[in-house]
C-alpha cells in the first residue's frame, strides 16, 4: 500500500505538472490567436516548381507590414494528438507580432511538409531568394525583410545575403559557423574541418536529424487544407534507436560511422572523402570570401561555440572588403560567454560555462535585436547605432561586457611567448616554461602519439553533442597527467593580464612517420592548480602549406606549422598562470590521424607517431598573445 501511495502521489505531481504547463502553452496560443492571423502549411513556390512549407503569423491589421524570416531544417509543427502545443518559434511568433512584424517561418528543402530533397547546405541558394520574392509580394508585406536565427537557421543566411535580394534589408546570424566556408586562410568549410582534421560532430548530428529515404511522404500538390489536416495525425519528425556515439565515434574507418549504426549515410558518405579544398564545398549553400554581402548585419558569436574563429574572421572580413561603405559600416557583432547558442537560453548573474563561473553575463539581447530590426525593417529612427558599440564583447577572468569599434580592440599588442624546457616537458609534472625571452638552448620534446589510445576530449568547443563532448572549461588537471601532452606554464602573474583577440601559435615539428597532427590548448590556471581550457585547435601536418595540396613529412626533418588562431578574452589575474597544452589527437572532438599518409577516413590501421616540438633559437615555437595595454 505505502508503494501505492507513493506510485500515485508521483502521477498526481505528474498531472499537475502537465496541467500547468498545457495551462501556460494555452495562455501563449490564445494570446497569439487574438492578435494574429496564423496561415499554416502555406507551400511557396520555388523557381523549379519544387515547393516549400511554411507557417504565416501576422498582425490583424490593414496596414502592411515588415516580415521576420526564419528557415529551418528542424521540426516546427505545432500539433501532437491533435492538440495544439507551444514552440519557441510560437513564443517568437507571438513577441514579433506584438512588436508589429509578421513572423514567417520555413522548412529547408526536402525537411518535413517542404518538398524536393534536401541535402545540408546543398540545397540551392535561390530556395532564400525566391522566397524573398514571394514574401515581398505578398498584399500585406511592406517589401522589407529581416533574417533570424541561430545555427542551422542562420548558416544559410550569408550565402542568400551575398545575392543582394532588394527585400532583405537586415539579418542577425548567431552561432553561424557551419555556414562559413573558406575565408582567407582558414578552411573549415562549414564546420567540418579545422586545420584539415575532421570535426566529428557532424556524425553524431548528421545520424539524428537526417530523414530515412523510405521516410512517409506527402503526395506531390497536396493541399494547404490537405497538409493542416495531416499535421495534426502525423507529425513527421522521426527519434532514432539511442545510440552510444562514445563508442560510436571509436569506430573505424570512419567512412562507415554512419552505417555501423544503422543509420542513413549518404551525406555522410559523400561528405567524408572531400579534401579541405574539394570544388564540391563551392557548389552548395557555403559562403566563401569570394562573395559579398549586400545586407547591414547584427552578428552573435560565444567564446565556447565550435567555429569562433571563423565567424569573428567573417566579421573582419566583411568590415575590410566590402566594396558598399554603407554595409561595411553597418556590420555589429556580439561575443558572449556561451556554449553554441547558449545566449538563447539566457544566462544569469552566476553564469555557468562548464564548470567554471564566469559571473554576470545577462545582456538584453532581445532589445537589441528588435531596435535592429527597428531601424532597418520600420525605418525607426531610434539609438540603436548611438548607444550600441560595434563588437561587444564579455571578458572573462574580470567578467565583465566590453566595447571596441574593430575587432581585435586597437590596444591589444601581440606578445610573443616561447616555449622552452630541459627536454621533458612531458605531463604536468614536466619542466615545459612559457616566457617571452627568447630561447638561447636547442632542445626539443619527444612524446609518443597512439591513434589508438588519444588523447581524450574534455570540455572545449564542440557543438551539439552535449552527452557525448560536453562543451566549456574544466579543470585539466586530470587529463594533465598524460605523457602524451606537452605542458609549457609561465611564471605566476605578478600583475593581471588582458588576452583579447587572435591567438596566434607556430610550432616547429619533426616526426618519425608521413603525417601526424599537433593540438594546442590555451589554459588559465588558477592559484589552486585548477586549470581551465580557454580555447582549442588542431593542425594536419600534410596541409601546413595550404590546402590544396598535400605534402608529406620525411623522417626526423623539422616543420614549421602555422596552426590556425584560436581566440578569446580572458583577464588572467594575478596569481594565476598562462599554459598551452600540446599533444596529436584530441578525440572525438577531431577524427584521429592514423598516421600512414593515407585517406584515413578509409583505413582501420594505424601506426605509432613519435613527434618533436623543438624550440630554439633556430627553432623558436612560440605563442602570440594579444594583451591588452591600457
Amino acid at each position: 500500500m505505502k508503494k501505492l501511495s507513493i506510485l500515485t502521489s508521483f502521477s498526481i505531481i505528474c498531472l499537475f505538472l502537465a496541467s500547468f504547463h498545457s495551462i501556460a502553452q494555452s495562455d501563449i496560443l490564445k494570446e497569439l490567436k487574438d492578435i494574429a492571423i496564423i496561415d499554416q502549411k502555406v507551400m511557396i513556390p520555388m523557381r523549379d516548381g519544387v515547393r516549400l512549407a511554411a507557417d504565416v503569423y501576422r498582425p490583424k491589421t490593414d496596414k502592411k507590414v515588415p516580415i521576420i524570416f526564419a528557415r529551418t531544417p528542424y521540426n516546427f509543427n505545432n500539433w501532437v494528438d491533435g492538440k495544439e502545443i507551444t514552440t519557441i518559434r510560437v513564443k517568437k511568433a507571438l513577441e514579433a507580432v506584438k512588436r508589429g512584424y509578421a513572423y514567417v517561418v520555413q522548412n529547408e528543402r526536402g525537411r518535413y511538409f517542404s518538398e524536393g530533397e534536401w541535402d545540408i547546405l546543398g540545397v540551392p541558394v535561390t530556395d532564400g531568394y525566391d522566397t524573398f520574392t514571394w514574401m515581398k509580394n505578398q498584399p500585406w508585406s511592406n517589401g522589407k525583410i529581416g533574417t533570424y536565427g541561430c545555427s542551422s537557421s542562420a548558416e544559410w543566411q550569408m550565402a542568400v545575403a551575398a545575392l543582394d535580394h532588394p527585400s532583405h534589408a537586415a539579418m542577425i546570424a548567431q552561432g553561424y559557423g557551419a555556414g562559413i566556408g573558406r575565408i582567407d586562410d582558414i578552411y573549415e568549410q562549414g564546420n567540418w574541418y579545422r586545420g584539415g582534421v575532421v570535426q566529428m560532430s557532424f556524425m553524431a548530428w548528421l545520424y539524428r536529424v537526417e530523414h530515412d529515404k523510405f521516410k512517409p511522404r506527402i503526395p506531390e500538390g497536396a493541399t494547404q487544407e490537405d497538409l493542416i489536416r495531416i499535421s495534426r495525425f502525423y507529425d513527421l519528425d522521426p527519434e532514432n534507436p539511442y545510440v552510444d556515439f562514445a563508442e560510436a565515434f571509436k569506430h573505424l574507418p570512419i567512412q562507415d560511422g554512419i552505417k555501423n549504426i544503422n543509420g542513413k549515410s549518404e551525406i555522410f558518405d559523400k561528405m567524408i572523402r572531400r579534401k579541405p579544398n574539394d570544388p564540391a564545398w563551392y557548389e552548395g549553400g557555403l559562403y566563401h570570401d569570394d562573395m559579398e554581402i549586400g545586407v547591414p548585419s547584427f552578428w552573435f558569436a560565444s567564446w565556447y561555440d565550435i567555429s569562433i574563429t571563423p565567424n569573428l574572421a567573417l566579421f573582419n572580413h566583411i568590415r575590410n572588403t566590402t566594396k558598399d561603405p554603407e554595409i561595411r559600416d553597418n556590420q555589429y557583432l556580439i561575443i558572449s560567454p556561451n556554449l553554441h547558442c547558449g545566449f538563447i537560453r539566457g544566462t544569469s548573474e552566476n553564469t555557468m560555462i562548464g564548470e567554471l563561473n564566469v559571473g554576470d553575463a545577462r545582456l538584453n539581447y532581445n532589445e537589441q535585436m528588435y531596435a535592429w530590426f527597428d531601424f532597418w525593417l520600420k525605418g525607426e529612427q531610434n539609438d540603436f547605432k548611438d548607444k550600441t558599440p560595434r563588437v561587444q564583447y564579455y571578458t572573462m577572468g574580470s567578467n565583465k561586457w566590453q566595447g571596441s569599434e574593430v575587432w581585435p580592440p586597437e590596444n591589444a599588442k601581440p606578445t610573443t611567448y616561447y616555449l622552452n624546457s630541459n627536454g621533458n616537458a612531458n605531463s604536468l609534472y614536466g619542466d615545459g616554461t612559457l616566457t617571452t625571452t627568447k630561447v638561447k638552448t636547442d632542445n626539443s620534446d619527444s612524446f609518443t602519439y597512439d591513434p589508438m589510445l588519444p588523447v581524450p576530449s574534455f570540455g572545449g568547443t564542440p557543438c551539439c553533442n552535449d552527452n557525448i563532448l560536453r562543451g566549456g572549461a574544466f579543470d585539466h588537471q586530470q587529463t594533465e597527467i598524460r605523457d602524451d601532452i606537452l605542458i609549457y606554464t609561465t611564471d605566476v602573474l605578478e600583475d593581471g593580464i588582458e588576452v583579447t583577440g587572435f591567438i596566434e601559435s607556430t610550432l616547429y615539428v619533426s616526426s618519425d612517420v608521413k603525417d601526424t597532427d599537433f593540438t594546442i590548448k590555451l589554459i588559465d590556471v588558477h592559484p589552486d592548480g585548477k586549470a581551465y581550457n580557454l580555447d582549442e585547435t588542431i593542425q594536419r601536418a600534410r596541409y601546413r602549406e595550404g590546402y590544396d595540396k598535400e605534402v608529406f613529412m620525411k623522417k626526423g626533418k623539422v616543420y614549421k606549422i602555422d596552426l590556425t588562431p584560436m581566440s578569446t578574452s580572458n583577464y588572467f589575474k594575478k596569481g594565476h598562470r598562462i599554459r598551452i597544452e600540446i599533444s596529436s589527437s584530441n578525440f572525438p572532438r577531431f577524427a584521429r590521424n592514423l598516421n600512414t599518409g593515407g585517406n584515413n577516413y578509409d583505413e582501420k590501421e594505424g601506426i605509432v607517431a613519435h613527434n618533436k616540438i623543438h624550440h630554439s633559437s633556430k627553432y623558436p615555437s612560440q605563442i602570440s598573445l594579444p594583451i591588452i595595454t591600457k
